[in-house]
């Protein structure tokens, strides 16, 4: 009788580390999710989103065009965007959609603040039909909140493409380059042209 109380104690002992070494990374693999943003230049947008709590990881690259291994020298057809993992038991989507928004000046559909042209249009890259679907209404709630009719706000929003992660030296550039990145962000007028859009809201 002893030696199967201490079977059947093993036996969940065995059990509740496979639970342990198993179980758990797979729950927290399904609570990850990727996020595709293009707002500008991507120094700026990595470091932004970055900081925000359940926020796995930003990385810099770009996405959207069809050239095949694009580089910051070339790379005609894509956006500078940022890939986002994130814990969605912490943040949800439809919040990272909040925080994307108020990084971007949602009225200029050619450019961001003083960077100009294709690569640095604002776009909402969505994964899936879910995330389509919460980008529009985000979209919708904007325009209600800024009090503007909708299509006076140029973000666009389509299917993700292929991602392709950046030159190395782009990666946690505001980290590793704070004199550099702090003298073009205050430059390129990112964070006056951020308070005049949403200090009212």
């Amino acid at each position: 009788m002893i030696t199967m109380i201490k079977f059947f104690r093993r036996l969940i002992l065995i059990s509740l580390l496979l639970q342990v070494l198993f179980i758990s990374p797979f729950q927290a693999f399904a609570e990850s999710q990727e996020a595709i943003f293009a707002g500008g230049c991507f120094w700026c947008l990595e470091h932004d989103l970055e900081k925000i709590d359940g926020i796995i990881s930003a990385e810099s690259g770009y996405s959207g065009g069809e050239l095949i291994n694009p580089t910051y020298e070339n790379h005609n057809g894509h956006k500078e965007v940022v890939k986002v993992i994130f814990n969605s038991s912490i943040i949800t989507y439809k919040e990272l959609l909040e925080n994307y928004w108020i990084n971007v000046d949602p009225f200029d559909g050619n450019g961001q603040f003083c960077d100009r042209g294709n690569s640095y249009k604002p776009v909402i890259f969505t994964t899936n039909k879910e995330q389509k679907s919460e980008a529009k209404e985000s979209k919708q709630i904007i325009s209600m909140a800024l009090n503007v009719p909708l299509d006076q706000l140029k973000v666009e929003i389509l299917d993700s493409k292929t991602f392709w992660i950046a030159e190395n030296y782009h990666q946690d550039y505001a980290v590793k380059n704070p004199l550099k990145y702090n003298f073009y962000r205050t430059s390129c007028g990112r964070d006056n042209r951020l308070k005049k859009v949403w200090g009212r809201i």
